[in-house]
């Protein structure tokens, strides 16, 4: 979607990478509908023209669905989407609130859905238009102490990977961005862990918590970067379904394709064997 007259609506602007992907956007000339729940967090696009800001809870059917009336009003258009709206929740299975994982996927998973099959109609009509939706590493590895955070982003790499074959033949490209640890607020201030430990998990889900808050603000990933990278990922000629930020993720992905590959020939002959002999 390389034309300067793009209309990107991002989710989460307040802080951390979507507040940077909202400057660069504007950086590259195109026009921007930022949203966050609170909408004075915005106060630094205020006065520009090629920006209307949303009050967007993502979790509010009418609040998405009125966002996207004042930006087809206000712009014509919605050219790019992304959906990064979302948060972190740390705590083993056997910890986690019920509460608390209910509204994680509320968020992570029901809300990215809902702005998406909101935004659709219009790329359909329009036979174009570019999804991006920002998943994780941790959409790829599980990890101790985050499986339920793991498991939104292993469904938001399901939905996106279905999406891009429905859009496919409609012109819609869909992008899954999928960062390692970057320096934002997702592992100190919008992190959030379970109101009671269990000592038989320090060592596994307890010591990811204690590791996660000690290098927030240290993380390797730099989110306006990462920005870059977003926009270069939307504006190549044939952009990547998957596109992963950062060494750490990078190299664990790499380690975790190789794993598994290596698991699935070894289990080969096993595999082959539960098929009805007919159909071998």
């Amino acid at each position: 979607m390389g034309s300067d007259s793009s209309v990107w609506l991002i989710t989460g602007c307040s802080t951390g990478l979507g507040r940077d992907l909202a400057r660069a956007v504007l950086r590259h000339g195109y026009r921007l509908v930022a949203t966050a729940r609170d909408p004075s967090s915005l106060a630094e696009f205020a006065s520009r023209d090629d920006v209307l800001i949303a009050a967007l809870d993502v979790t509010v059917p009418e609040m998405i669905g009125e966002t996207i009336r004042q930006a087809e009003a206000r712009f014509g258009s919605i050219d790019v989407v992304v959906n990064n709206a979302g948060y972190g929740y740390l705590a083993a299975l056997e910890e986690g609130e019920d509460a608390e994982i209910r509204a994680l996927f509320e968020t992570n998973v029901f809300g990215l859905a809902a702005v998406t099959k909101a935004v659709l109609p219009g790329m359909r009509a329009r036979r174009r238009g570019h999804v991006v939706n920002i998943s994780s590493m941790g959409g790829i590895i599980g990890f101790p102490g985050i499986g339920y955070y793991n498991a939104t982003k292993f469904a938001v790499e399901g939905l996106s990977e279905a999406l891009a074959k429905e859009c496919a033949p409609l012109g819609i490209r869909v992008t899954i961005v999928e960062p390692g640890p970057f320096r934002t607020d997702w592992a100190g201030r919008s992190l959030r862990t379970p109101a009671v430990a269990i000592d038989d998990y320090a060592t596994t889900a307890g010591a990811r918590r204690a590791a996660t808050r000690g290098y927030s603000g240290t993380q390797p990933g730099d989110p306006v970067r990462a920005a870059e990278a977003i926009v270069a990922a939307v504006n190549a000629p044939t952009p990547p379904l998957h596109l992963v930020l950062g060494r750490p993720a990078y190299d664990q992905v790499s380690a975790k394709l190789k794993a598994f590959s290596a698991e699935l020939e070894q289990w080969r002959d096993v595999s082959l064997a539960t098929d009805y002999p007919e159909t071998r």
